[in-house]
């Protein structure tokens, strides 16, 4: 009786022994992979999780080993069920993976035909390019669970309750996700009624930027400081895109009131179009309006520049420096603000 209680408490301290060499090794393998500097670069990140795996295989093992468990007849049990269930599910397994192999080619092969399609250059690349990606997604989930069905009606599972029930959760998710159907039917009509495209620079909600992804739930836009917004489709109510049409430069400067208006837009006419060629985004030469507005300090002009989809930032900030050296080799003066005063008697 003595000989057992020592046996017992010896088991017990081997484990809970064992269990705090775990708990340590667990703790410095983790403090390890957290850690970032040389360390994950000498030593591979499978490497870390390999010999945690071993650190737990191994205590379980001699824990096991230290309460007297019959590993023999384990295994023998283990391993012989697993060989009779092998020989009994043959043609099931072997049919299960050519399924999967085939539908993983199927897949991959469409994945290639998208992108080299995707890729091809056109008049309507950007409206191809979001087509596609809604059709690569629509039929990567599709096929999947058809996949999943087919491999479960062949193992011998009845899929038709599950389908039933698969209707019934729909119901139930669609009563309670009502915003999750309002934003697919509104990512629905975005996309086939093309209100805008991937990479099409667009205004929502005060938001201005390039279109860089168009799902069925989501729209995500990003802004001239690399800065993502994501939208769900059911609140994009009144967009605003800027790359339908040509844009324009507008270009306002204005003269001193003593300066000849004329003058100054018989010069610029002159001179204007021989800068065209300096930006290639120009699509018509630029034209001058004339006088806008009769200011305090000032005579305000403007001209205006039809330029490619959203290229007219940088042709206003080009053409503005050169009307200003126009101006300055014509002596035609910008005036600075000044106020006059008058004297009364």
């Amino acid at each position: 009786m003595l000989f057992l209680f020592a046996s017992q408490t010896t088991n017990i301290l081997v484990t809970v022994g064992i269990v705090i060499l775990l708990a340590l090794g667990t703790f410095f393998i983790v403090k390890i992979i957290k850690k970032k500097g040389d360390t994950l670069k000498k030593l591979p990140m499978a490497l870390l999780y390999l010999t945690l795996f071993i650190l737990y295989v191994g205590g379980i093992v001699f824990g096991l080993y230290t309460w007297n468990f019959d590993f023999s007849a384990f295994i023998n049990d283990f391993f012989g069920d697993v060989v009779a269930f092998i020989l009994d599910k043959i043609g099931d397994i072997i049919l299960t993976i050519v399924i999967i192999l085939i539908v993983s080619f199927l897949l991959k092969l469409l994945k290639v035909i998208l992108k080299k399609s995707a890729e091809r250059e056109g008049p309507n690349q950007k409206r191809r390019i979001t087509m596609l990606k809604v059709t690569n997604s629509l039929i990567n989930y599709t096929v999947k669970i058809i996949t999943l069905l087919v491999i479960l009606a062949i193992w011998g599972i009845n899929v038709l309750p599950a389908l039933a029930g698969l209707g019934i959760l729909g119901l139930v998710v669609g009563l309670g996700a009502q915003s999750l159907i309002k934003d697919f039917i509104a990512g629905f009509f975005i996309i086939f009624e093309h209100h805008f495209d991937v990479g099409d620079v667009v205004e929502i909600n005060g938001f201005k930027g390039k279109v860089v992804d168009i799902g069925l739930k989501t729209t995500r836009v990003q802004n001239w400081k690399n800065a993502i917004k994501i939208f769900a489709n059911g609140v994009i109510t009144e967009p605003i895109n800027y790359s339908k049409n040509p844009s324009v430069a507008v270009i306002e400067f204005g003269i001193a009131y003593g300066a000849d208006v004329q003058k100054t837009i018989d010069i610029l006419n002159q001179e204007l179009p021989k800068y065209q060629e300096r930006f290639p985004d120009i699509l018509e030469a630029p034209t001058v309006l004339g006088v806008t507005q009769l200011a305090d300090s000032s005579v305000n002009m403007r001209v205006i520049i039809k330029t490619a989809t959203e290229t007219h930032y940088g042709i206003e900030r080009g053409f503005l420096q050169i009307i200003k050296e126009i101006l300055d080799k014509n002596n035609i003066e910008i005036p600075f603000p000044q106020v006059v005063v008058h004297k009364g008697e």
